[in-house]
């Protein structure tokens, strides 16, 4: 009910008060089209850096003992406890050009971070790398080792044995942590506007876009880009449950 009723007077809202030709009017634009793309081109490379090295992460901290793993394994939660808006200011506070680390690479590599798509990568990154952790760790906890050994044993190299052994059983929740950390990516707007500079048709994500259309009371443009963001998230989040059936097929072949 909590979600389903604020979707469907969304939906109805749209389609049936507004109008499609007139919610097309209002998407049909240079700097609506830009903000849209943004949003979900940052998501996606956010998102599929998350995947990396998320999975990464989790298997460090559960496979390896070292000093500071607990702390580590703590500060992972930190983007789901940390007011975003908070994450944003800090951001921003180490990447703008007088920052410690955005004046170290704006002096070293003339790389600007802060105002900029890298910027928002980097706090899209940053709320978002917890998703797939903790999606992956407990499936890397339940994988036995010894079918690893049995695998080396049988004559498999380590990398053969990650590719065909390992990596088969984390796809599943692997694309699971992908899945949640581009949901959150797209829509996400607190820690964002600060460290994105916010010019239109550069660096003005669709979440500010809407914003800005409700600060103007122009709510049917709003219910529009919201649409078309819903429309987009669910083709892409479709297709993502679309690979995720069949590498569990998969796996139940094998």
């Amino acid at each position: 009910v909590v979600v389903l009723i604020p979707m469907a007077v969304l939906l109805w809202r749209g389609f049936i008060d507004f109008g499609v030709a007139s919610m097309w009017e209002v998407v049909n634009r240079p700097r609506v089209w830009n903000a849209l793309a943004l949003s979900f081109r940052a998501a996606l490379v956010a998102s599929l850096f998350n995947l990396v090295f998320g999975v990464v992460l989790a298997w460090v901290l559960v496979r390896y003992r070292f000093p500071g793993k607990r702390l580590i394994d703590a500060a992972v939660d930190l983007p789901f406890a940390l007011p975003t808006a908070v994450a944003g200011i800090a951001l921003t506070a180490l990447y703008a050009p007088r920052g410690v680390f955005g004046s170290f690479l704006l002096e070293h590599l003339g790389l600007r971070i802060a105002y900029t798509e890298i910027g928002i990568w980097i706090a899209l990154i940053f709320v978002g790398l917890p998703f797939v952790v903790r999606t992956v760790q407990p499936v890397i906890e339940e994988i036995d080792r010894e079918t690893e050994e049995a695998s080396a044993t049988l004559g498999a190299t380590r990398l053969r044995t990650l590719t065909h052994v390992v990596l088969p059983m984390l796809a599943p929740a692997a694309l699971t942590g992908f899945a949640l950390a581009l949901a959150r990516s797209v829509g996400e707007y607190g820690s964002v506007i600060f460290i994105a500079g916010n010019l239109p048709n550069r660096t003005e994500i669709a979440p500010l876009l809407i914003v800005i259309r409700l600060e103007e009371f122009d709510y049917d443009g709003g219910v529009a880009i919201a649409i078309a963001m819903l429309t987009i998230s669910f083709a892409l989040l479709l297709a993502i449950n679309l690979i995720q059936i069949w590498s569990r097929r998969r796996m139940g072949a094998v």
